[in-house]
């Protein structure tokens, strides 16, 4: 097998990442010969594989090159990234932080009778996935009385179940 061979050819941008010494960039590398656009390369100090090398080197060749500050996520952009959970992840969430399908269902028939709360109905019953940023499951944790960092914490520990 032949060893390929990494090539800096832009670096379009380098911005720091919470940890010291680990930048995300945004370049442009040749590969045996093909050029590829990497928006999101995680560069680390000891990584000696693929293109990290050549990455390494060509920062310091460029020590003057600016390093954009790291900027954490907003709250909705942590909420926006996190897993769909499947049916069965979503409902044994519920049950393992004490609550039943039979309160989430009963919670939706509180809703003003109309489009909205048939809606609710058919995402409930039917939905093969749940999406954390969906207006429905903000709906359902208000009517369960949780607060949206409760809903988070529930939305994570469900996505190992």
């Amino acid at each position: 097998m032949e060893k390929s061979i990494f090539e800096v050819v832009t670096v379009h941008k380098v911005t720091d990442t919470p940890t010291p010494g680990i930048y995300d960039l945004d370049l442009t590398l040749r590969i045996n010969g093909v050029e590829e656009r990497f928006e999101h390369y995680v560069s680390t100090p000891d990584d000696s594989i693929g293109a990290n090398p050549a990455i390494r080197t060509w920062m310091k060749q460029h020590p003057d090159f600016p390093v954009q500050s790291y900027v954490p996520p907003t709250t909705e952009q942590v909420r926006a990234s996190l897993p769909l959970l499947t049916t069965r992840r979503f409902r044994l969430g519920l049950v393992k932080n004490g609550f039943t399908p039979a309160q989430v269902a009963a919670a939706i028939e509180t809703m003003q009778e109309g489009p909205e709360k048939e809606v609710a109905k058919i995402e409930w019953e039917y939905a093969t996935t749940f999406n954390r940023a969906h207006p429905l499951i903000d709906l359902i944790g208000t009517a369960l009385g949780l607060s949206d960092e409760q809903i988070d914490a529930m939305w994570s520990t469900s996505a190992d179940l």
